[in-house]
């Protein structure tokens, strides 16, 4: 035996292929986020952009909640683009107004999904946070404006706790039975020093730990414990030896549906990677009879998969429907 697997405890949530989930928070919310929308599962990925530190993703939990905030007090325009210090560079424009516009359809969405929603996974990314020297706020996003306009602040355990205890709060109102799982993200924060890093994901440890124990509703999936003991080897990290590769990626969402999903769902995953694997194949002679056949052959598996699973696949027929001659 050469590693030390983490072992995930089955959970209550069962959830299923008809759940409803949105992600809040670091990269590593994109990526369970990807992979649940890959597989049919309805998800909100990330609708801020990534969000690194878990006061700023309390900030538009609470937004989305109800909680009114200013965000038009929180832009900043930089060569000649406008920026929201609460969200991520990717929601930006030329125009003010389209900006708040967005933010204030972002806010909307996001409120309607966590209505519905069966969980809310919050990835915390960094402990580290930046406040603006102009006004004392800490900022979600330093949009690449000169450093000398902030200051590094590393955020305590307590208020981490003190932050979610309030967002738990709120949410319970839109939607007594969401639950919340928290992680920790498993990419590192290098820029930040590794001495800096692992003190910083030790606070998002202790208060998750802390979170989890106060509040029946809340979760905690041990991502950066698969990542750092289970997967200890630099083979499964990207190029970079940061970002983990998708090798781990996929481990690590094995162990997330076996843990809280239904196994119905985990019967449709194998049957739906199939589906997938068709639908990737690249003919080298696509009007081929034999290429042909094996589309319409696609294509009823398609239709069957989605009547037997209630499931959208409007997309994949279209594509299949435009190979066929």
């Amino acid at each position: 035996m050469f590693r030390t697997e983490v072992q995930v405890a089955p959970s209550s949530l069962n959830l299923s292929l008809h759940s409803n989930v949105v992600t809040i928070g670091s990269c590593f919310a994109d990526v369970i986020g990807s992979k649940l929308r890959q597989n049919k599962v309805e998800a909100l990925v990330n609708p801020f952009g990534t969000i690194f530190n878990p006061l700023s993703a309390s900030l538009l939990i609470a937004a989305a909640s109800g909680k009114s905030y200013p965000f038009e007090d929180h832009l900043v325009q930089h060569q000649g683009i406008w920026f929201a210090y609460d969200l991520h560079s990717s929601l930006s424009s030329p125009s003010k107004a389209e900006l708040l516009l967005t933010i204030a359809r972002r806010v909307q969405l996001t409120q309607a999904s966590l209505q519905k929603a069966d969980l809310l996974i919050l990835t915390l990314g960094t402990a580290v946070g930046y406040k603006l020297n102009s006004t004392g706020d800490l900022v979600a996003n330093c949009h690449k404006l000169p450093a000398k306009q902030f200051t590094r602040h590393l955020l305590s355990a307590e208020e981490i706790v003190t932050s979610l205890d309030k967002i738990n709060a709120l949410l319970q109102p839109i939607n007594p039975t969401l639950k919340v799982l928290l992680t920790v993200s498993p990419v590192r924060h290098l820029k930040e020093t590794i001495e800096v890093n692992t003190v910083s994901k030790a606070i998002l440890r202790v208060a998750c730990h802390q979170l989890t124990a106060r509040h029946e509703n809340m979760l905690y999936f041990p991502a950066y414990e698969i990542m750092l003991d289970d997967l200890r080897d630099y083979r499964f990290y990207k190029r970079d030896m940061i970002h983990p590769s998708e090798e781990a990626e996929d481990y690590i969402w094995q162990k997330f549906t076996a843990a809280y999903f239904n196994k119905d769902f985990n019967m449709f995953m194998q049957e739906w990677g199939k589906m997938k694997r068709a639908l990737s194949h690249k003919a080298f002679h696509p009007a081929s009879e034999a290429h042909q056949t094996f589309l319409r052959n696609t294509l009823k598996q398609l239709k069957e998969l989605q009547q037997k699973y209630r499931i959208n696949t409007a997309q994949e027929e279209e594509l299949l429907l435009k190979q066929l001659l």
